[in-house]
């Protein structure tokens, strides 16, 4: 089974860990990992240097737009970077993942 990971970056710790919860919650994504990164980017006409903190969350593919939907109800950016990489996993982390996710 081919699943999706979704890359999701946040002005903060406790946005990233508040979406992870939020779709977890909602049974949209079996879970997901919260880290810090150091962002650089074109916004308004110039480059802004930023620390961020990144989400990533796991769930079927079927479910990406509800991410997306989910996502940009509760993001606090003007427009939120989402991102869908489809992966693969051992048979049975996939099942697991399978059997916690709507």
């Amino acid at each position: 089974m081919t699943f999706i990971l979704c890359y999701i970056t946040n002005s903060n710790e406790q946005e990233a860990l508040k979406i992870i919860r939020h779709l977890t919650e909602k049974r949209i994504v079996a879970c997901g990992n919260a880290f810090p990164v150091k962002s650089a980017y074109w916004w308004k006409g110039k480059i802004d240097n930023t620390d961020e903190w990144v989400a990533i969350v796991k769930t079927k593919e079927k479910n990406w737009k509800r991410v997306k939907e989910e996502v940009k109800k509760i993001h606090s950016y003007e427009i939120p970077c989402i991102i869908k990489i489809k992966v693969e996993a051992n048979e049975d982390y996939e099942k697991w993942l399978n059997n916690e996710v709507k």
